[in-house]
């Protein structure tokens, strides 16, 4: 017998997350509908998955175009004209070529496995701060011992130094055992702490000297959400392979390893595979979804409403004694507390803002890239109020 579902029984989801709030059954541009009708100003933005923000018509059509094809799905064994574009496009700046998945957590596992055959070594290297997934090679690179502790052993071989420290990398990064050195342009879940070029361009040289894969995080920081397309072209830096995911689908699972054309070279059928990855339906909504995020013109509004955002944090910040820095780069912000962040984050949703925290004295705001400059003071302005 199959009993009907009310709209208060959570209970036959696997209690692995702390689900909090009403119960949402809409969502409309920036903000997100409660079942008694309540608006939420949303700057989570399904922690920078909906950049194009909800029931967007650019979304909305792909996804009809792409029902009346009538391929869902066909698997990789067989070419289909939607993922063929765009991993066109998705290559367009970077080179190289693209290997679909279904999250970011996926994205960095195959990366990893594709500096091994690659480099024909072993170990890897990431950084204080890091959160690349939850999978066992994504995890133990994860600087999140609290995660990582119930899983282990996780994948041997990978040490996190401290962020920026040259010395450090220089000693653990050699061209007899480093496969791969794995940063976020911009930490996400760390802090949102923007990587200085500098630390970025050393590691590049450091990595061409060593026969070391350099991989780019950017499953949260790319694809628009700092202002420019990759995270990573603030620096001039191009790594050997980008991992992409959050925003690619618009909500849809889909992630991706962009990965340059040397190590793309060394792999070949076989070596690596996914059933899902890339299906024409996911493909034809993330096309549309990378075409929107990479006009020029759309980048610029990012760019000129984060200075906008950004100004209002740091002027917030120095008014407010529990309120430590404020840093971010365009639509990215965090206003690290001197005190725990959850209960503020609690504050903030009681007065209809949903914001997250990214450590626990972090609030971070990741809005999606087509909020207005309204919603952007009106966020700002209950963020005021909450920590006043």
């Amino acid at each position: 017998m199959t009993l009907p579902l009310t709209t208060t029984d959570a209970t036959a989801l696997l209690g692995v997350y702390a689900r909090v709030g009403p119960l949402f059954v809409a969502g409309e541009g920036s903000e997100l509908i409660a079942e008694d009708g309540t608006r939420y100003l949303d700057f989570v933005a399904g922690i920078a998955v909906n950049a194009l923000g909800y029931n967007s018509p650019v979304i909305r059509e792909a996804m009809l175009r792409a029902l009346d094809s009538g391929l869902i799905h066909v698997s990789n064994l067989y070419r289909t004209e939607p993922g063929e574009r765009l991993a066109a496009e998705l290559t367009k700046s970077f080179g190289g070529q693209v290997f679909f998945c279904n999250s970011g957590a996926e994205a960095n596992e195959g990366a990893f496995k594709f500096a091994r055959k690659w480099s024909k070594k072993t170990e890897i290297v990431a950084f204080n701060g890091s959160f690349h997934g939850r999978l066992f090679a994504s995890l133990a690179a994860t600087d999140r011992p609290d995660y990582r502790r119930p899983f282990e052993p996780l994948l041997a071989g990978v040490q996190i130094l401290p962020l920026g420290d040259v010395e450090a990398a220089t000693r653990a990064i050699t061209a007899q055992r480093t496969a791969a050195v794995i940063i976020e342009p911009v930490q996400g879940e760390g802090g949102v702490r923007p990587v200085p070029d500098a630390f970025l361009v050393f590691l590049r040289q450091l990595c061409t000297e060593t026969g070391t894969a350099l991989i780019f995080d950017e499953v949260q920081c790319g694809l628009g959400r700092t202002g420019t397309l990759f995270a990573s072209e603030a620096s001039g830096v191009v790594p050997d392979m980008s991992t992409l995911a959050k925003p690619l689908g618009g909500g849809l699972p889909m992630g991706a390893i962009l990965v340059s054309d040397r190590i793309a070279g060394a792999l070949a059928p076989g070596d690596h595979a996914t059933t899902f990855g890339g299906g024409p339906f996911v493909a034809t909504v993330a096309l549309e979804v990378v075409r929107t995020i990479a006009d020029p013109d759309f980048l610029a509004d990012v760019r000129a409403k984060g200075e906008l955002l950004g100004a209002r944090l740091r002027a917030l910040s120095a008014r407010s004694r529990r309120v430590k820095e404020a840093r971010g780069r365009g639509l990215m912000w965090g206003l690290e507390l001197n005190e725990v962040a959850a209960p503020l984050v609690a504050a903030a949703r009681e007065r209809h803002l949903l914001v997250l925290t990214a450590g626990p004295t972090m609030i971070r705001v990741v809005p999606p890239l087509t909020v207005t400059r309204e919603d952007l003071e009106r966020g700002a302005t209950i963020l005021e109020e909450v920590l006043a």
